[in-house]
């Protein structure tokens, strides 16, 4: 159980500070960019973002720790899509907010999403607690890429 407990606490504190590192690398085009964006009127308020991807990080962080921590002989092919999920999030937030290539990041966020669920769907064979762990995920990016989509629309040419 302890083994488990350190584990929970570097993969939850690794996803929670990867996150948060991309998250400061967006200040600069949230306050000068995104603001100016035409976006869709079920656009959530900046602040919400923060919170809702801690809290996200944090159950990611959690269903990893237990993926990693099950002698399953399937555990290396699911962590290899859990961090390929990782990167191609952590992408999106680069392709979206710093490089401002809206149709590319909802071809990315689509890509994304269904990495999730190749993880989530591997994670269940595994342990069932670290999928359901991901659902809150899945159902966000799902959002975020109507909300992506929706700002492309607004905004092209």
């Amino acid at each position: 159980m302890k083994s488990l407990i350190v584990k929970i606490i570097i993969c939850a504190s690794l996803c929670v500070a990867l996150g948060t590192a991309s998250g400061f690398s967006t200040i600069d085009s949230i306050t000068n960019w995104y603001q100016f964006l035409n976006k869709p009127t079920f656009n959530p308020p900046n602040w919400i973002f923060g919170p809702v991807w801690t809290l996200l990080y944090l159950l990611m962080g959690i269903a990893v720790a237990l993926i990693w921590h099950t002698p399953h002989p399937d555990k290396k092919r699911a962590l290899q899509l859990f961090v390929a999920q990782f990167v191609l999030n952590l992408a999106w937030s680069y392709i979206f907010f710093n490089l401002h290539e809206l149709g590319l990041a909802f071809v990315e966020i689509i890509t994304l999403l269904i990495v999730i669920i190749f993880t989530i769907v591997a994670f269940y064979k595994i342990n069932r607690k670290a999928a359901f762990l991901m659902i809150p995920y899945l159902c966000w990016v799902s959002f975020a890429s109507v909300l992506n989509f929706s700002i492309w629309f607004l905004n092209r040419g």
